[in-house]
């Protein structure tokens, strides 16, 4: 846990409301994205960020230190979007996996790899919203929050060598979403380039 998250916390507990604003602040963005990948609803996303921020406020003189306050919002992020599905019963459709070659597999990450960074990104998330929830949402944190799967591993409550499985599966979803996405002309390029 930085010391800023802690110096915060202890003046929060010690009733100053400007030190929650801060805190909501500096892990809104966050907490609201990872809410959207599970949820794949603006407006519920929305509801999902508050609550988990006044479930946060109310359980925080519990929060030990033991992890970094962004692993601990995430969890309490994670858990009030699992009840929010539960609640609206949402059945999402798994993506079919196809079975790619090595071959495959390359010539897509280099096609990727040529587009601008910024449209590279656009299209992954777009992609990832293709996603059942809960893989978009682990590869969110995995690829664009940076965290180890140790960190993973506290959010989610199940074990690094799981989240490393569930990785290498959605990555195999995520392909077979950015296969189709992709314009068969660049495709057909870099096949050839590797001729």
């Amino acid at each position: 846990m930085t010391t800023n998250d802690k110096i915060l916390i202890n003046q929060i507990v010690e009733g100053d409301t400007n030190a929650f604003t801060v805190l909501v602040d500096r892990y809104k963005d966050l907490v609201f994205t990872l809410a959207l990948r599970m949820l794949k609803n603006r407006e519920e996303a929305e509801e999902v960020a508050q609550d988990t921020f006044i479930k946060a406020y109310k359980s925080l003189d519990r929060f030990k230190g033991d992890s970094k306050f962004s692993t601990w919002i995430y969890r309490v992020a994670y858990n009030s979007s699992l009840d929010r599905i539960k609640k609206n019963k949402k059945h999402l459709n798994n993506v079919e996996i196809n079975e790619f070659t090595a071959h495959q597999v390359i010539t897509i990450d280099n096609a990727l790899d040529a587009m601008e960074i910024q449209e590279r990104e656009a299209s992954i998330k777009k992609s990832i919203d293709l996603l059942p929830s809960e893989d978009g949402f682990l590869l969110t944190l995995y690829y664009f929050d940076d965290l180890s799967l140790d960190e993973i591993s506290k959010i989610v409550g199940i074990s690094a060598n799981t989240i490393k499985v569930k990785l290498f599966r959605c990555r195999k979803k995520l392909a077979t979403i950015l296969k189709s996405q992709l314009e068969p002309e660049i495709l057909d390029y870099y096949e050839r380039e590797r001729r």
